[in-house]
């Protein structure tokens, strides 16, 4: 369950950022500081968008930063983060990007469930009104709570 892998210490809300790197730092960063990714998670997850293009933007103005369990994922955990403003990534189809939802995924299943969950609440309207309106992180846990 998503309720499950995040925390009100894994949210940032309406974060500044100059660019995609900027913003995919910015957004794993309280992953990092609460011990579930190592800080070469966040350099793999730079590599491969830098690599292999920006696949991370799953959806218009959303953004799944992910990389290998192997590469620094420590416990499966998913960090949501807003930005002020819109930064683009460099998909033609979905940018400007402003929702992250930085996933690490300790092995190749225990996150699935929490995955479903997530894909269910980009269908959400109202779950992003919350998100462009609110600056408290247990407002975005409560919703997610209920």
């Amino acid at each position: 369950m998503l309720k499950d892998l995040t925390s009100e210490k894994l949210i940032r809300l309406q974060i500044e950022a100059d660019n995609w790197e900027d913003a995919v730092r910015k957004a794993a960063e309280p992953l990092e500081d609460e011990g579930k990714i190592k800080a070469s998670y966040i350099d793999a997850i730079i590599d491969s968008v830098k690599t292999a293009g920006p696949y991370i933007v799953i959806t218009p103005h959303v953004a799944l930063p992910h990389a290998r369990p192997e590469t620094g994922a420590l416990e499966s955990a998913i960090g949501i983060a807003t930005l002020k403003a819109p930064v683009a990534f460099g998909n033609a189809d979905n940018d400007p990007v402003k929702y992250l939802f930085c996933l690490s995924a300790k092995d190749n299943n225990s996150h699935l469930g929490a995955l479903a969950d997530l894909a269910e609440l980009l269908e959400n309207k109202e779950f992003f009104e919350l998100l462009d309106k609110t600056n408290d992180p247990k407002e975005v846990i409560d919703y997610l709570n209920h």
